[in-house]
Order: structure tokens, then C-alpha cells, then sequence
């Protein structure tokens, strides 16, 4: 049966997407990229030794992203995870479009997180991602 549909007031609409004045995310925030302005080559170089660059993960290891390797908004730049499993045989993405930076993408280790905004605020969820873009979290990350 179809539902009929209410009308949102723009708080109430940002309030069920987990934005308020009392959390504000910025969406067009970006996070700085060291080393872009100089020589492109010898930045691409080292993002490339960078992911290539294998770490062992085990389930409850804390991980991050490694530098210039986030392709996801979650988690962000130096906010630690928790491994919950790391997977023998990787699953790709199943995004259809060559075009998306998701096609055929790698997944490989699936992490946890602690929601921060709405209802779910405090719950641990998980996602997949690829290993090669995560390096261990210390204090110093």
C-alpha cells in the first residue's frame, strides 16, 4: 500500500539524514592534499608505493586510512576502526557502471566504526573495504 507523503520542514529533513546545527558535518569540506603542488608524477609515485605497501590486519587490530588513500566519506581521515574480518577471497563491487569509482573495487577487509549522528548515534556498523588503502592506527595517526 502506498504511503502518502508528509511534508518535511528543511530541519526535519536534515534532522533524518543526520545533520543539525548541533552536529554540523560540512559537506564540501575537503582535507588537504600535502604534496600536490610540485612535481604530479612524484606524488602519484608515492601514493602508489603507499597502497602498495602491505600491512597484516587480524581481527581487532585498529586501522586508518593510509595518506591520500580515502575513497569513501566514512571513516574519516585519522579516525580509527576496529578490524572485524579480514576476508581470504576478496569481493568486488558489484557496480554495473565502468564510469563509477566503485567498479569491480576490491573488498577485502571489513571494518567497524561508531556511528556519531541520529538515531543510531553510538552504534558500531560495518563496511567493506579494501585493505591496501588502510595502514595501522597508533597515537601518533
Amino acid at each position: 500500500m502506498a504511503q502518502k507523503n508528509q511534508d518535511l520542514s528543511s530541519r526535519q529533513l536534515l534532522d533524518l539524514i543526520g545533520l543539525s546545527e548541533e552536529d554540523p558535518l560540512d559537506l564540501l569540506a575537503e582535507e588537504p592534499l600535502d604534496g600536490l603542488k610540485g612535481d604530479l608524477g612524484a606524488a602519484l609515485r608515492e601514493r602508489y608505493r603507499s597502497f602498495s605497501e602491505p600491512h597484516r590486519f587480524a581481527p581487532g587490530d585498529l586501522a586508518v586510512w593510509k595518506p591520500g588513500m580515502r575513497n569513501h566519506r566514512l571513516p574519516r581521515y585519522g579516525q580509527p576502526v576496529v578490524v572485524l574480518e579480514v576476508l581470504e577471497t576478496p569481493l568486488f563491487d558489484g557496480e554495473s557502471d565502468a564510469g563509477s569509482t566503485y567498479y569491480r573495487e576490491r573488498r577485502d577487509l571489513v571494518l567497524g566504526m561508531i556511528w556519531e549522528t541520529g538515531p543510531g548515534r553510538g552504534d558500531m556498523i560495518s563496511f567493506h573495504f579494501d585493505r591496501r588503502r588502510f595502514m595501522p592506527w597508533t597515537q601518533e595517526n
